[in-house]
């Protein structure tokens, strides 16, 4: 049953800081699948190289049609837009070649249409104003929206978006957001119970 909780982490210029700090302080075991949405789009991802060093969850580069599974980091491709259908991961060419992109919200969208279990969406730092479109939506089906405190934001520009679409729940901390889907994570497993 495809019911348990993702976690979209969008961000760009900044963001490998907020993800390390993040996943340090989550467990391995939570039953939520991560899965990070880093807007670069002029060169090959490394983050699926040097996060494994900061979690003891596997950290997978996505494939097509790979399969989403909870207690796993996932990390979109470069140049691509990531959707989801059937419980597995789509990829497409980028729809947004020019300018900034917008693969953090074009991922959103798809959340919301396709998926049954919770949602929660994080923007982290970078630049521009990607995902924030989409965090309306998310609350709309019952969803979970968390920005960075823009105090601990490297580039403070997607989080300070996300913030003025007046849809989000939470401006935390990297280690306070992980201690929010810890007990995001929990509530959904007494709920099940």
């Amino acid at each position: 049953m495809k019911n348990f909780p993702i976690v979209c982490v969008g961000g760009s210029a900044g963001g490998l800081d907020a993800y390390i700090r993040l996943l340090k302080h989550l467990r391995a075991d939570m039953g939520v699948a991560i899965v990070i949405v880093n807007h670069i789009t002029i060169m090959p991802t490394q983050l699926h190289e040097v996060l494994p060093r900061f979690t003891s969850m596997p950290v997978d580069l996505i494939t097509e049609r790979l399969l989403i599974e909870p207690n796993r980091v996932f990390i979109i491709p470069a140049n691509r837009d990531l959707h989801i259908g059937d419980g597995v991961f789509i990829l497409k060419p980028i729809s947004k070649p020019r300018g900034w992109p917008d693969v953090i919200t074009v991922f959103l969208r798809s959340l919301t249409d396709c998926w049954d279990g919770k949602l929660v969406a994080v923007i982290v730092s970078g630049y521009d104003g990607d995902g924030a479109a989409a965090l309306c939506g998310i609350k709309d089906v019952g969803g979970i929206t968390i920005a960075q405190k823009l105090s601990t934001a490297t580039q403070p520009d997607m989080p300070e978006s996300a913030i003025a679409s007046g849809c989000i729940d939470f401006v935390l901390s990297p280690e306070d957001i992980a201690q929010k889907i810890v007990e995001i994570a929990g509530l959904e497993v007494s709920a099940r119970q």
